[in-house]
């Protein structure tokens, strides 16, 4: 079967026109290096013909190229291209001229097999082209191939809208600005936007703030610093379009941009910005990539993700002046949850905490969340360039709510990776290791990363200096309280005062299998079960009954049980030191753990 090309697409579309989905044969493709030593930033630079002309000013990028497949685009290929912009730009006789950004494509036919050049086209440039040709056709009377549905004119095409510009001006793409090209108009989507944040130096006082923006080829951060604050701050929405220009193009500063753009955009007294109302941007990509709650436990701290999950929990407002710079911050805990039946702590700050509602229990999907990791819990918080939806309405979304609201929010034993608290999380199984291959193999040593491993083991002591203290009462809060000496007690995370409190234990043990032994600190809920006792139990004994609760702790010697455990080396005063977390306790299932034996018995005869 032969495939015919879309004669005259591509003079149609470099004059600014609309073709949905011409089909064009690859005379020639070469890879343009970015010098960045990153395969996936370099473009690529193609030949395409329609049988009637040629156009060599086409350019698409590394992960647009690979879809292609493994063997990439041959000489004398045939594809369709599914979405594309042009980009208009000066040439070297300060007139302007086109350039076609390929954003996705498929592969009709290899080149190596039809092996030859479909007609006899010419060079586009060195057609007289203009509206009374052939190949003029307005974006408005688009070529359509059969049965393809209607489209939006793609964003070069010229607009008319009062930006303080000429009306002939066209659209740019964010992928084509560069600090060598001032004179442009992009249209974007807000899709992030930041607080504003104050500084005060040496050198004075200052604000800014940020947002992100996207078209459909790209994504950039715009800042705005001092007076453009105020200038700025009220006109950008996010998830409105604007049209954007007279900005000044920097290399991004990788420090504090996660944005995927090699530049940036600062905001100067010229700056125009003006909402366009008229037009819509359907092709943006969203570039989530979800990440399950449950796998952020093997995730390093630092790491940026995205993830979506159910409020299932929300805390109160706290507020508290930061010790270093003595300004107010607000911040507000939120438990998520997903399908995988784990929760996370999100924590937010400054105006998403005090804006953040609760009720209803809302999806939340956040992209470029940050992970952290405290005592080898992990949890999650928002940053400058973390892109919160609340209730998106997207597929994930819907999903997510549905199974919350048939399952999810009766769960009871979600296994909470931010504390190191029981739950019931069978999915979050670790290798079985004895004492002496976790040292042997030095986990817990060689990266930023906590490793993980089960063990059967036999308490051998429980200190019982120290085994309970103090703890805020607020439901989301584990940090110690002081005592006021007058019946109250003050949380300084939370910034409050409190006329009560709640024991918690915090158990450092020496435990033992056949190999060797290991201390170990368990947390509250895990040490209950250990001891036998709550933690209320085991405090009133501490203050009341010292003889009883040396009776206790001696009742735990040679208790055998399975310990789930993290091990990470952690700084304290300038010095490293390996610690170990036992992050779950259980009696010995004889059934399950006689079938890892045997499995490991036919492992080492070779029966399996």
């Amino acid at each position: 079967m032969s495939i015919e090309l879309s004669k005259g697409a591509l003079a149609t579309i470099m004059q600014g026109g609309d073709y949905i989905e011409p089909i064009v044969q690859v005379l020639s493709i070469k890879r343009m290096n970015s010098g960045t030593g990153q395969p996936d930033k370099d473009k690529f630079r193609a030949l395409l013909s329609d049988g009637q002309c040629t156009v060599s000013f086409a350019m698409m990028t590394a992960p647009v190229y690979a879809r292609a497949g493994e063997n990439g685009l041959s000489k004398f290929s045939i594809i369709k291209i599914v979405r594309f912009i042009t980009s208009v730009i000066n040439n070297t006789e300060g007139k302007d001229s086109r350039v076609l950004l390929i954003l996705d494509l498929t592969v009709l036919k290899d080149g190596n097999e039809l092996g030859e050049k479909i007609g006899n086209p010419v060079s586009y440039s060195q057609l007289n082209v203009g509206p009374s040709t052939n190949y003029h056709q307005s974006s408005a009377n688009a070529i359509q191939t059969a049965g393809s549905p209607s489209k939006k004119p793609r964003l070069s095409v010229p607009f008319n809208a009062n930006c303080g510009t000429s009306s002939s001006r066209a659209v740019y793409a964010i992928s084509s600005l560069s600090p060598f090209h001032n004179k442009w108009i992009i249209r974007a989507k807000v899709i992030n936007k930041s607080d504003i944040r104050k500084w005060e130096n040496s050198k004075g006082v200052g604000q800014l703030f940020s947002f992100e923006i996207a078209d459909e080829s790209s994504e950039i951060k715009c800042t705005a610093f001092k007076e453009l604050v105020d200038q700025f701050y009220d006109v950008v929405q996010v998830d409105k379009i604007y049209y954007i220009s007279k900005c000044q193009i920097k290399i991004a500063s990788k420090q504090f941009n996660t944005v995927k753009n090699d530049y940036e955009i600062y905001l100067t007294p010229d700056t125009v910005i003006e909402e366009c109302f008229m037009c819509d941007l359907p092709q943006i990509p969203t570039n989530f990539n979800f990440v399950e709650i449950r796998r952020i436990a093997d995730l390093h701290a630092n790491e940026l993700i995205d993830v979506i999950g159910v409020a299932k929990s929300t805390s109160d407002l706290q507020i508290f002046t930061a010790k270093s710079s003595g300004r107010e911050i607000k911040k507000r805990d939120v438990q998520l949850v997903d399908q995988s039946k784990t929760v996370v702590t999100l924590t937010l700050w400054g105006g998403q905490a005090e804006n953040f509602n609760g009720n209803g229990n809302p999806v939340i999907s956040l992209k470029n969340a940050k992970i952290h990791e405290f005592l080898g819990g992990k949890s999650l918080s928002t940053i400058s360039s973390t892109q919160m939806r609340i209730n998106p309405e997207t597929k994930e979304a819907f999903l997510l709510k549905a199974w919350y609201e048939s399952e999810g929010a009766r769960i009871t034993n979600a296994y909470n990776i931010s504390v190191q608290t029981g739950g019931g999380n069978s999915a979050f199984n670790p290798p079985w290791m004895c004492f002496k291959e976790v040292s042997g193999q030095q986990l817990g040593r060689n990266s930023d990363k906590a490793d993980s491993y089960q063990v059967k083991g036999t308490i051998l002591l429980i200190k019982g200096e120290r085994l309970v203290y103090k703890s805020c009462p607020g439901p989301d809060c584990q940090k110690k309280v002081i005592d006021n000496s007058n019946g109250t007690y003050t949380c300084q995370s939370c910034n409050k005062s409190f006329n009560s409190f709640k024991f918690r234990i915090l158990c450092n043990m020496n435990v033992c299998d056949w190999s060797s032994n290991q201390w170990m600190t368990v947390f509250n809920d895990e040490a209950e079960k250990i001891l036998g006792l709550t933690a209320l139990e085991v405090g009133q004994q501490a203050e009341t009954d010292p003889d009883g609760l040396n009776d206790t702790l001696e009742k735990c010697m040679f208790k055998e049980c399975i310990l789930r455990c993290r091990v990470k080396t952690e700084t304290y005063n300038d010095e490293q030191r390996v610690k170990t977390v036992a992050f779950r306790a259980d009696p010995i299932n004889h059934s399950e753990y006689n079938a890892h034996l045997v499995n490991n018995i036919k492992k080492l005869a070779r029966l399996s």
